[in-house]
C-alpha cells in the first residue's frame, strides 16, 4: 500500500518545477500562469489549498467596500492560500499586512496576488509567504473589491478552483486540478527522489548524457 504523501512531506521534498513536470506527463500542460508573480515575502516551497477570490476595478464610493475580501480571510481553512483573481491590475494594493494577519490567524499559510501588494517590510517580519504581480502604496478601499469568493478563478488563463493544490516557489506557481491529485503528486515524489540520484550521479563524475541514457531524466 503507498504511503499517503501529506502537505507537510510536500513541503519537504517537492518544487514547482518538478510538479509542472508531473503535470506535463498527464497531458496537463497549461498549470503555470505565465506571468511574474515575485515572491515579495518568502522565497522557499509555499504548499496548500486554494482559497480564491475574484476582484474587480471600482471608481466609486459603495457603503461595504471590504465585506467579501473579509468574509473570505474569515473561511480560509488550515492550509488553505489565499488566491487574488484580479487580472493582474495595479489599480490599488489588495493585500498587506492585516490581511495577512487575519488569513494567519485561520491558518492560511500564504497569499499568491495577481495584482498589487503592500506593507512589505512588515509582511517579511511576519515570515508570511506573498506572491504577487508587484506593489503599491494605494488602500484598495472604492478602487478594487472582492465580488466573489469560493469559485473558479483564471490567473493568466490558468484555471485555480477551489480546494485544488498550489505550490509557488521562486520559480513560479502551479495548480494541480482536484481530480488527478494523487497521481500528479505520486508522479511528481517518484521524480524529485530520481533527480536525487542522477544528481548524486553527475557529481560523483557521470557525463550528462550518460546520466540521461541511465535514468532517463533530465
Amino acid at each position: 500500500m503507498a504511503t499517503e504523501i501529506t502537505i507537510s512531506m510536500m513541503r519537504e521534498s517537492l518544487y514547482s518545477a518538478v510538479v509542472c513536470d508531473a503535470l506535463d506527463s498527464l497531458g496537463l500542460r497549461n498549470q503555470s500562469p505565465r506571468v511574474a508573480l515575485t515572491p515579495y515575502s518568502g522565497e522557499s516551497l509555499l504548499v496548500g489549498r486554494c482559497m480564491t477570490t475574484l476582484w474587480t476595478d471600482m471608481y466609486h464610493e459603495v457603503a461595504n467596500p471590504y465585506e467579501l475580501e473579509l468574509r473570505a480571510v474569515d473561511n480560509c481553512q488550515p492550509d488553505d492560500v489565499m488566491v487574488c483573481a484580479a487580472h493582474g491590475s495595479m489599480h490599488s494594493a489588495l493585500w498587506g499586512e492585516l490581511l495577512s494577519t487575519a488569513s494567519r490567524n485561520t491558518g492560511c499559510v500564504g497569499a499568491v496576488v495577481d495584482g498589487a501588494v503592500r506593507d512589505i517590510a512588515k509582511i517579511r517580519e511576519m515570515a508570511f509567504p506573498v506572491f504577487a504581480r508587484g506593489t503599491s502604496p494605494y488602500d484598495s478601499q472604492n478602487r478594487q473589491r472582492v465580488i466573489e469568493f469560493g469559485i473558479p478563478v483564471e490567473i493568466a488563463g490558468v484555471r485555480f478552483c477551489p480546494g485544488d493544490l498550489v505550490f509557488a516557489d521562486i520559480d513560479g506557481i502551479v495548480v494541480v486540478p482536484h481530480d488527478v491529485e494523487s497521481e500528479a503528486i505520486q508522479r511528481a515524489w517518484d521524480k524529485a527522489h530520481q533527480e536525487n540520484q542522477v544528481r548524486d550521479a553527475i557529481q560523483a563524475g557521470m557525463r550528462a548524457t550518460a546520466a540521461y541514457q541511465q535514468f532517463g531524466i533530465l
